[in-house]
């Protein structure tokens, strides 16, 4: 099965020359990959977070293998809804599902399953495939849509069984965490509050991530996949994380009264 792209665009170009010509001008053309255990980037329309997309995919070695974490915005039959099978396509190609690793997670992980249906429509994963593809045209992705029902116990399962299953089968494996942060308040409340979730992310603190964005009330939509990733990031013996770059819609909008925030962190 070959998932066909929802939100091109949309979000992104539809076109093939269009969407690398956007890519490469988001890029840092200057930038010295290192290689990362994950990411953290954003997934709104590219004319908003593609800068700070391009600026964390631009730090980070791209490996053979990408497990992508998204939020589901809409109601999903799955807590950790896996494609186990076939190949995601967006205008640069079509990237395969690997096929080993996604079963390896499904072994080790008791809440995750199997549903192909739950990616259907859902933009979060979607959004990052083309900056893989730019920088690693070959590479295989496991896609993992995460319910906001999940709570902190399920996503350390799901974190800890991530690390497990990279770890026996492909130990040279990028984990991207899909998020927006601050949604559809001011400036400076986004900075505000942003900066208290992204600083968990700095401090490695998937706890601490978990416990502030819900007792803050942040709505940073991916905050439960961020959480999964870092507990998998540790558990793959990550020691270190970076904030690449921070901007908000209103960089692109001009209008700061009501924006979305847009962190890229790399952990490594």
């Amino acid at each position: 099965m070959t998932r066909k792209p929802f939100v091109a665009g949309q979000f992104y170009p539809a076109g093939r020359d269009e969407l690398r010509e956007t890519i490469a001008g988001m890029i840092d053309p200057a930038a010295s990959p290192k290689r990362a255990v994950a990411l953290v980037a954003p997934h709104a329309g590219y004319v908003y977070s593609g800068p700070v997309a391009g600026a964390v995919f631009s730090s980070a070695k791209i490996p053979g293998t990408c497990v992508i974490l998204g939020p589901a915005h809409r109601e999903i039959d799955s807590l950790f809804a896996v494609q186990a099978r076939g190949s995601w396509a967006t205008p640069l190609g079509e990237s395969p599902v690997d096929e080993a690793l996604a079963s390896r997670i499904l072994s080790a992980c008791p809440l995750a399953e199997e549903n192909d249906q739950a990616h259907r429509g859902e933009h979060s994963l979607e959004v990052e495939l083309p900056f893989i593809q730019y920088f690693r045209a070959d590479a295989a992705i496991v896609p993992i849509s995460v319910s906001y029902l999940a709570r902190y116990d399920e996503l350390e399962t799901l974190g800890r069984a991530l690390a497990r299953a990279i770890r026996d089968e492909r130990p040279e494996t990028l984990i991207v965490a899909s998020t927006d942060m601050s949604h559809y308040v001011s400036q400076k409340a986004a900075e505000k509050k942003d900066m208290m979730a992204i600083r968990k992310v700095l401090d490695l603190d998937p706890a601490g991530l978990f416990k502030t964005v819900t007792s803050e009330k942040i709505s940073m939509c991916g905050f439960q996949p961020t959480t999964a990733a870092l507990v998998a990031a540790l558990g793959l013996g990550a020691s270190k994380a970076e904030l690449v770059r921070y901007q908000t819609s209103g960089d692109a909008s001009g209008d700061y009264s009501q924006v979305v925030g847009y962190a890229g962190i790399r952990i490594s």
